[in-house]
Parts: structure tokens; sequence; C-alpha cells
């Protein structure tokens, strides 16, 4: 499932995964990545990637070969699912989230039961955007109903600033608009002759439009002083 937002002039894409679970052909853990890439493949590299889910894999507690993905903060050892993670991510440029940065095995292990701890679900964002992710770690509860635990990931989305422009364009003095002023624009729109219904739409309301621009100037009259606005920028 892929979930689209528009954050503070970002988009941001949100993964939710569930690899197969061991025991089950390789047939059905194929089809699994192969689903995996076309969704990944599908999203633009301008917008954001988060992939969170279950893997079923363990990438270790060391980075082993994957420094580029792997921040060598994991828990246990890896196994043959989480190299396919570890590859899967090297391949698409992404890095393990939960494996930045240093936490407690009760911050790391995401599920647990009578017989095992282990770390299998998982948090992934594109390399270029780790700035972006300022903690990713497990919160342990007890009122969780299943076996997982509650996987976190902290980013910090900064809003595009205003910055303050100058326009020294003159601008028409609509406030002047009075019932007299309008009835003096009225006669001389019509003296104009340009009132007619030939031709496309656009050109029609661009005839109007500039006729209309060009009567409330002569009647109402135009301001030279510097107006001042905003715009949005990085």
């Amino acid at each position: 499932m892929t979930i689209k937002l528009v954050v503070g002039g970002l988009t941001l894409n949100i993964i939710s995964a569930y690899a197969s679970q061991v025991g089950l052909d390789e047939e059905t853990k194929r089809r699994f990545w192969e689903d995996l890439d076309q969704v990944v493949v599908s999203i633009p590299p301008t917008e954001k990637l988060f992939i969170g889910g279950d893997f079923n894999g363990h990438i270790g507690s060391v980075s082993m070969g994957y420094d580029e993905v792997h921040g060598g903060f994991g828990f246990g050892c890896k196994n043959s699912r989480g190299a396919s993670l570890l590859d899967f991510a090297k391949a698409f440029g992404l890095r393990v989230a939960n494996s930045s940065f240093p936490k407690k095995e009760e911050h790391l292990v995401t599920f647990r039961s009578s017989r095992e701890a282990t770390q299998i679900d998982f948090w992934l964002l594109r390399k270029d955007d780790k700035s972006l992710c300022k903690d990713c770690k497990v919160i342990p509860s007890e009122y969780l109903t299943t076996q997982h635990k509650l996987l976190v990931m902290d980013l910090e989305i900064k809003r595009k600033k205003k910055k303050r422009v100058v326009d020294d364009r003159p601008r028409i003095r609509w406030g002047r608009l009075t019932p007299s002023s309008a009835l003096e624009m009225g006669e001389k729109l019509m003296a104009m002759g340009q009132w007619d219904s030939r031709g496309e739409a656009s050109s029609m309301w661009d005839r109007t439009a500039s006729c209309i621009r060009e009567t409330a100037r002569e009647v109402l009259g135009v301001s030279r002083g510097r107006h001042s606005g905003y715009r949005e920028d990085w």
C-alpha cells in the first residue's frame, strides 16, 4: 500500500510492505521483491520515498560490506532474507533508518516472543534524504496485541520560507470604483466596440480583459508606489 502526502512543499510517498513469511516457496518471495521494485521505480526521484514494513529478515548488528545502506547499529546476525533487503536498498539508493542510530536492545528489537527476540521490521528512505531522519527506534509497549513492537521514525520537514518582494509595476486604483465611475467605464467600454462573440473563448476573454484594464486605468488611474508582497522559497 502506498500513501502520497504533500508536506511543506514536498511530495512524500509512504509504502507499507510485508514480505513473505519463512517457509514459503521461492517463487512467492521473488514476486514480492519484483512487485516492490515496480512500486519504487514508479515514484519520481524528485519525490520523497519512505518504505516501512515487516521484511521477515535479519540485517545483523554490523554492516559487513553494506556500509552505504546499513548504519552499523542493528541487532543479531544477518541472514539471507536480510541480505535480500540490503541488496534491494543498495540497488535503489536507500538506507535502513533504524540501523543508523545507536540504541539499547529494547529500542532495536521489533519482534519479541517467549522464545526469541529479533529485528525484522524496518524503515527505509533515500540516502540523499537521510538528513530528514532525526531518529528511528522501537517504542516498547505492553499494550500491543501482537508480538511486533511499534517502530517509529522521526522526520523533520521544513516548510518553505516566505521572502518579501517589492513590485514596482503600476497598479489600477480599484479602490476608487464607485457607481458613477462604474457607469463611466461602462459607457467607454461600449464605445470601444470590442464586445462581440466571435472567435475562441480564450481569445474573447483576452480582448475583454484588455479592454477592461485599459478603461480602468483611464477612469480610475494607477498608483506608482512600491508594492510589497511575499513569495515562497527554500
